[in-house]
Order: C-alpha cells, then structure tokens, then sequence
C-alpha cells in the first residue's frame, strides 16, 4: 500500500459543552468514544425533563461558557475547585462545580432516548429559569449508570452523550465557501456548529469519506448531516431567517443527493463520525489544530453517502 496523502487538515475545533449554547474553540481537544471530552456533556430541560433547544428557545445562542484551559487536556481531573462559568446578556455569573452532583433526577429525555441524569442543584435551575422565562433545570449525562447508543442503522456499537444523533460532526471550509459564493449575505461556521472544521479539499468532498485518519486516530464517516432549523438563526443576534436552508435545498436536498429515494425535505451539510479505534489504537487520543487528515477509504457518490 502506498503513502497515505494528506486531503486536509484540521483548522478549528469546537466544543459544545451545554448542547444548543455556544461552543468553546480550543487548539486541541481529548477524544472519547461518545465525542470530544465535556461536548454535550449538559443539557437545559424543561419541567418535564425534556430538552431545551435553540430551535424553541434561540436565546441558548447568546449563552456563553468557560471551561478552565486544562480541561482540555489529556487526563486532566477536575478538584472541587474546578468550574464551568457560563454568561448570558442581562444575567449574574453562574458557576458550576466540574465534580460531579450527587443529585440523580429521572425522567430526562433527549430525541427518543430517556433516562436518568445528574443535577446541577437549585442554583442553576433558577439561573436558567430565569433566562428562559420558563422552569428550567440543567442536567448532566451520568455515564456511570446510563448509555444513549447512536442509531444502528448507521453506527452500530457507539455511544454519545446529549448530541443529537452521533459523537462528532465534521465540515470543510470549502464547503462553507462554496455554499457563501452563493447566498447573499455570507455566514459563518457557528451556523453548523460542527466540532471539526479541515480545510484544503475540495467543497463537499467530505461527504464521500467513510474512513479517515486524523494525525493517528481513524474515524468513520457514518452520515451526511441533515440540518434542522438552526442554521438559520443568526448565533449573534437569534434572528432566524430562510437562509441558509432554502440555498441549500437548492443543490443539497435529497431530492437532488437522493434521486431514488422518496424526499422528505432534507437538507445536508457536513458529515458526522465516529471514532473507530475508541477501544484501543493511536498513541496519543488528542486532535489538535493543524492536524493532517488522510482518507482511507471513500464512497463513489454522495448517493451512496447520504443513504
């Protein structure tokens, strides 16, 4: 076998901490087998334990958090001394303890999955209430009793924590260019919210990548991402507008990606991954800024990728 050739490399890396809040951009980040280490690890429910999201409450965009630097780390544990600070426009600092809460509450719900989570106590319950205007709990995922299996029909045997379908999601600079030359006014990267952004490939080309090596980590592309309401609200201002969904349906629906298939209204943009040696494999389990990608192995057709 010949010499792998870098296709990409990677150029930004984001972290969700609290899903549907804003991400935390970090030169390098821990891999774990539900995603990078603290992506999605809490979420915002509602009184009946249900999830809150930028697609009914888009002031989750303006929510802002910090993780110490050294979170970011390999191996690094959190003391009773470490915090996640989150802010939001018009609102008192909050901190949140990185030990985690003793509290277990029942009945937390994400998608189809239900199970139990941890509680993050009164404080940021009335924080978040607050802010949204309606009850509100954060919660945290409990991967020492609970597991939220990816669908699969697309990734059998992986895991993620509160993402909504699968551990990562992976888009292209060039994608995002060629999708701006289009749309009157440019937005930015935010909108798609992937955690891995490579750039120096070709627009769109990471939808044919079913396996890639990012520095020494392989990764498989399971799904071509289809977008929901949130690319279209302004991460700057919550503003929500056609844009970017109704340009997309024009060369990126399934009814142009999928010509056999009956459409249901799709749109796509990025890939999602997971990572395939989560059990062993690769020397160091960090992917850092500059990272070079190599394709092992790719589809034919984005038919074939989007199926």
């Amino acid at each position: 076998m010949g010499e792998v050739i870098a296709a990409a490399k990677v150029k930004s890396i984001t972290v969700y901490p609290i899903k549907s809040c804003r991400g935390i951009s970090v030169p390098h980040a821990p891999v774990t087998p539900t995603g990078f280490r603290w992506d999605r690890q809490w979420m915002v429910v509602n009184a009946n334990g249900r999830m809150y999201t930028q697609r009914v409450e888009p002031k989750l965009a303006l929510v802002e958090i910090e993780l110490p630097s050294e979170a970011f780390s390999d191996n690094w544990e959190p003391s009773s001394n470490s915090y996640m600070v989150i802010r939001a426009p018009g609102m008192d600092l909050l901190k949140v303890s990185l030990s985690k809460p003793r509290t277990v509450v029942d009945h937390v719900s994400v998608w189809q999955w239900s199970g139990s989570a941890l509680d993050e106590g009164a404080d940021a319950a009335e924080w978040f209430s607050k802010y949204i205007g309606k009850a509100s709990r954060l919660v945290r995922f409990d991967s020492a009793s609970q597991t939220r299996s990816t669908d699969p029909n697309f990734a059998r045997g992986y895991k993620t924590m509160f993402s909504d379908q699968f551990p990562f999601l992976l888009i292209s600079q060039e994608s995002l260019d060629a999708l701006n030359n289009i749309l009157k006014e440019p937005i930015p990267i935010d909108r798609f919210r992937p955690n891995i952004l490579v750039e120096g490939c070709k627009p769109f080309s990471e939808d044919l990548w079913k396996e890639i090596k990012i520095d020494t980590l392989t990764f498989c592309g399971v799904r071509l991402c289809s977008r929901c309401k949130i690319p279209t609200i302004d991460q700057q201002t919550t503003i929500a507008s056609p844009e970017p969904t109704e340009t997309l349906k024009e060369f990126r629906s399934d009814k142009i990606l999928l010509p056999n298939k009956k459409p249901q209204g799709q749109v796509f943009m990025g890939q999602h991954l997971v990572w395939k040696d989560c059990n062993g494999g690769g020397s160091s389990k960090v992917v850092r800024l500059g990272d070079p990608v190599c394709v092992l192995h790719q589809l034919s057709s984005t038919a074939e990728a989007a199926a």
